[in-house]
């Protein structure tokens, strides 16, 4: 079934996103593991090794007409994702703006351009990370406006957590997404990332990365529709585990050359569960989205 390997997609990935995702009833947990699908399979477009770019753009430009085939009164998409995609688009109101916003941030990846200042980035990481998160938060369903402004700084956090985790690997593929600003200021070049080269000047130039994280956690933090706190446990569970994955790569000294940081299994579970516990025995609202 369609259902099926979207799920599949999802737990094969190990992703942090999967324990959200468990909190779930049926329904929304399908159209989650959807909107991931069709995440992880756009964001492969720009990660094929060898691939033509301008193959590249033409996949890309395939799946913005899938998406406007998922919103059409009539006819159904081709691929099988996006048959699914479909399917929870015509069940919640997932924004189209946002599904294509993703599609627009895969395709910034293919120029491999560098990012002068964190203003600079900041589109980037809007249209990678907060557009998912709009996308989910429709899906979770709420009853506040300030919801999206919610989703919008917490996708941005997990996004420079990424960066920060990936900053080796991402050189490596010609991607830095580090801005040059930081770079000069604490005298680190891209050849050092490329290289994995570990030194004082990186510990410094990845804390300054990771207090800006932790600013965008903190706005989160100050956005949170506490009257929606029930329907968002999966926002919050996706927000603590990846806090936890900062506080892993800061306790390290951002060794994250040596190997890929994670946060174990049984943390992100001990998470997922105190976030569920916490909104179940508080006093949520009732959700927008029955």
């Amino acid at each position: 079934m369609i259902a099926d390997v979207a799920a599949r997609l999802t737990r094969q990935s190990r992703s942090n996103f999967y324990y959200a995702f468990l909190t779930l009833p049926r329904p929304r947990r399908d159209a989650l593991y959807a909107v991931y699908a069709f995440c992880r399979t756009v964001d492969d477009v720009a990660d094929l090794g060898g691939a033509d770019p301008a193959a590249q753009r033409r996949e890309l430009a395939r799946w913005r007409a899938e998406i406007a085939r998922c919103y059409a009164p009539v006819g159904a998409p081709e691929h099988e994702l996006a048959r699914r995609l479909q399917a929870a688009v015509r069940a919640f109101a997932i924004p189209r703006d946002a599904l294509l916003a993703i599609v627009d941030g895969v395709e910034m990846d293919l120029d491999r351009v560098a990012y002068e200042s964190a203003e600079d980035l900041y589109p980037y990481c809007y249209r990678v990370a907060s557009a998912v998160g709009l996308c989910c938060i429709e899906i979770f369903g709420y009853t506040e406006p300030r919801a999206r402004e919610y989703a919008v700084h917490l996708g941005t956090a997990l996004q420079l957590t990424n960066i920060i985790r990936d900053v080796g690997l991402d050189a490596r593929d010609g991607r830095v997404y580090v801005p040059r600003q930081d770079l000069r200021a604490f005298g680190v070049t891209p050849e050092d990332l490329r290289a994995g080269r570990y030194t004082d000047a990186f510990v410094g130039l990845m804390t300054h990365q990771a207090e800006r994280a932790r600013r965008f956690y903190g706005l989160a933090r100050e956005s949170f529709p506490q009257a929606d706190a029930r329907s968002l446990v999966p926002a919050e569970i996706m927000g603590r585990i990846y806090l936890a994955l900062l506080e892993e790569i800061e306790a390290r000294r951002f060794r994250v050359f040596d190997e890929r940081i994670v946060v174990p299994t049984a943390r992100k579970v001990a998470i997922a569960l105190r976030c569920w516990v916490a909104a179940r025995f508080g006093r949520p609202a009732q959700a927008r989205a029955a």
